[in-house]
């Protein structure tokens, strides 16, 4: 596992760095009266998030928006909101559930279990509660291109070939660090062996599958290159992977101090299906577009903001 832990130190040191120049600064929601700082994790995603809840707020409030998108993975944002340092990030129930929180997760759990657990983890442990999700879950499919020669319609059929073939595995630094739902107990869970690991940014994860860098990736299933490059998805038939719905997350203080900012980001409930999530990622990813455009784009189609 050489090829990750360097990568890994790398990351979080300078998301490190990041924290810190944010604590320096005091731009959290402490920062100013009326300001509101909006983070996220640093794939496309979760940079056209951090825009549509901005610009709604911006446009329907008199607050002060601040961006800290890209800030880090969740080791990162945990922290970070509950220090104080950001108000609100978008966050992923299953993330929740086992990364964070650490419990365990039942196969066929529903979405409204898993919402209620994690809402009720957070607000005990680090006094941040989960506002309503926004109608679309993000969770991860094992992807190989049509032309690898897999040939594999489950996790288990490709946990299969991974005992016979010359198969490389590439993931965000993150998945191999994540515990509960990460490379080390996906590998248990299914008895993979892959020759070997590479640890790949999650922004060039798709194109280093594509160019036949690695074989198989944990694909995000509202990820648009998916289509665009025709790449084959799998089944978690064993239910490893628990439900991850997006839901913005809010410092419990923070909503105290704006006591109509919830009823706000509501505002947003349910209102972004999974192929609109598709299509903004690809818009992003493979046209070029900017994720701030994207972000009004979608909120001006929906009647959410005027143009």
């Amino acid at each position: 596992m050489k090829t990750w832990k360097k990568g890994m130190f790398v990351t979080m040191s300078a998301s490190a760095l990041i924290l810190a120049a944010c604590g320096n600064d005091s731009t959290g929601g402490e920062g100013g009266d009326n300001e509101i700082v909006i983070g996220g994790k640093p794939w496309t995603e979760q940079f056209i998030l951090p825009q549509i809840i901005g610009q709604y707020l911006e446009a329907n409030s008199d607050y002060d928006i601040k961006y800290q998108e890209g800030l880090g993975e969740v080791a990162i944002l945990t922290p970070a909101i509950e220090k104080g340092d950001i108000d609100i990030y978008v966050e992923y129930t299953g993330t929740g559930l086992k990364d964070v929180l650490k419990l365990e997760s039942e196969v066929g759990e529903s979405s409204e279990d898993v919402f209620n657990r994690v809402k009720e983890g957070y607000e005990e442990e680090f006094e941040v509660t989960w506002l309503e999700p926004l109608g679309f879950e993000n969770t991860y499919t094992l992807a190989y291109t049509e032309d690898s020669g897999i040939s594999a319609e489950t996790y288990s059929d490709l946990a299969e070939l991974s005992k016979s073939q010359d198969m490389i595995f590439g993931a965000p630094h993150s998945f191999y660090e994540r515990v509960g739902d990460g490379y080390d107990d996906l590998s248990e869970t299914y008895g993979f062996e892959f020759s070997s690991t590479e640890s790949l940014d999650p922004n060039i994860m798709y194109e280093a599958l594509k160019n036949g860098d690695v074989d198989v990736i944990p694909a995000f299933t509202t990820d648009g290159r998916i289509e665009r490059f025709n790449l084959q998805m799998t089944e978690d038939d064993k239910g490893f992977f628990p439900k991850y719905d997006a839901a913005p997350i809010v410092r419990m203080e923070t909503l105290e101090q704006f006591p109509d900012l919830e009823e706000l980001i509501n505002g947003l409930a349910g209102m972004i299906s999974e192929e609109e999530m598709i299509a903004m990622n690809a818009r992003v990813d493979i046209d070029g577009d900017k994720a701030e455009d994207v972000a009004r784009d979608f909120l001006i189609e929906k009647g959410l903001i005027e143009e």
